[in-house]
């Protein structure tokens, strides 16, 4: 090597990235196992993934209380030996509720997992949701939400998705402290029973595998009265506020407002998504963003301002979100839109264009880096129903986007009548 040449430089969209492709098993009562056996470490991460988020809600917090008091107790573990079994081996097990799927975590030395399924085996099976713990939790959300209730930005973020969605939808469906005083112990073990061990799952696994990993996980697993995962959750139709623009005061001697920008958004099975995906990282999706640009470094109303894709399955959201000074919060809202208007009006240039490719294909770059980013990325992808190919879809729209079609692109999501606007202050 003469290194007194310097190395070629590459842009990132000249690499040929490559998704790690996953071992498939299944159980002997057809539950599948997703594994993508890599890694340096002698580590590794199990999920499993249940049909059990609040789209299956019975009541209001139903699902939600139900997965947060999983691993709070069993008829012969208490919630502290739960917890002491699984630090005691170096590991770390926690759950997840989100709005079609709730799951159990667990990351582990390899070397351990056989002293720690036993014990997720029992919490599937033998959770009981002690009368105490059951108490101090709701005790604890209504703090929790009181607390959180006096900021604007957690105000914003709900109220914004109830007005895209419906109050009643699954994605905009929010709490209010009364909601806890009506969940019942009794609830949540119909829940259990139903959705967790008699529910549907998938399994997710990562990392150095044992060479018994899969008998291991079919004798832990296997007999269980699980089911496959569906493929899709029974579709709700959306119920979108009338109205679109919202202003709220939430405090009366706030200095500082939450700004949520929102229009519907079909999801990522629709044929726009991977180029709308480099439209939105040049707008709003990136440090060095249009928006970013203006409203952060050039007027200074706020410290930083970020548009993205809500990641649903049934449909989803395109949102813009910020906070700034109270007395800047309609001047910024101004600013976004003309941003809008200049992407709709003026093709972004091919050096603007080549930073913002660059930009995303790094990003992909560090999400297959190690077995944990990997499998998450598939996980992310089976879960929307998709397969191989939208990964792959998604590196070659970003290699090939041009201005012209993020300009048509523009013109076709960028109408200001289509969002919705909220402040609260």
């Amino acid at each position: 090597m003469n290194r007194s040449i310097a190395p070629v430089i590459k842009d990132a969209t000249e690499f040929e990235l490559k998704l790690k492709p996953y071992d498939k098993f299944i159980l002997d009562n057809g539950v599948e196992v997703i594994a993508v056996d890599a890694g340096t470490q002698e580590v590794m991460l199990l999920d499993w993934v249940f049909d059990a988020g609040n789209w299956y809600d019975t009541q209001k917090l139903t699902a939600s209380a139900t997965n947060f008091l999983l691993k709070n107790g069993t008829s012969t573990k208490s919630a502290f030996d739960i917890n002491e079994h699984f630090e005691y081996y170096g590991s770390f097990l926690s759950r997840n509720c989100y709005n079609e799927t709730s799951n159990i975590t667990l990351h582990t030395p390899t070397k351990q997992i056989q002293h720690l399924l036993p014990v997720v085996r029992e919490i599937l099976t033998d959770a009981i949701f002690p009368e105490s713990e059951f108490s101090i939790y709701t005790t604890n959300a209504k703090q929790k939400l009181q607390v959180n209730l006096k900021k604007c930005d957690f105000v914003a973020s709900q109220l914004i998705d109830a007005y895209v969605y419906g109050e009643n939808h699954p994605y905009g469906v929010y709490s209010r402290l009364e909601d806890y005083d009506k969940v019942r112990r009794e609830e949540l073990l119909s829940f259990y029973d139903r959705y967790y061990r008699n529910g549907h799952c998938i399994i997710f696994a990562a990392g150095k595998l044992p060479s018994d990993f899969k008998s291991l996980m079919n004798k832990m697993f296997g007999d269980l009265p699980l089911k496959p995962r569906t493929t899709d959750a029974k579709a709700i139709p959306f119920t979108p506020a009338i109205e679109k623009k919202y202003r709220i005061i939430n405090d009366a001697e706030g200095v500082q407002g939450a700004i949520r920008m929102a229009r519907p958004f079909p999801g990522r099975k629709d044929p726009d998504f991977p180029k709308v995906q480099v439209l939105n990282s040049l707008f709003g999706g990136f440090f060095g963003s249009r928006l970013m640009s203006n409203i952060r470094e050039e007027k200074g109303y706020t410290y930083g301002i970020y548009s993205y894709l809500q990641n649903h399955i049934q449909g989803s959201a395109w949102m813009v979100s910020t906070e700034a000074g109270r007395d800047v919060c309609e001047a910024a809202i101004k600013e976004v839109y003309h941003e809008m208007e200049v992407l709709c009006n003026e093709m972004p240039d091919e050096e603007e264009l080549q930073l913002v490719k660059n930009y995303m294909m790094g990003v992909l770059l560090g999400d297959l880096d190690g077995p944990f980013h990997i499998i998450a990325r598939w996980k992310n992808i089976i879960l929307h129903g998709l397969d191989e190919n939208h990964f792959y879809r998604s590196v070659e729209a970003i290699k090939t986007a041009t201005p012209q079609e993020l300009t048509q692109l523009a013109n076709k999501y960028f109408r200001p009548e289509e969002f919705y606007e909220l402040v609260v202050v």
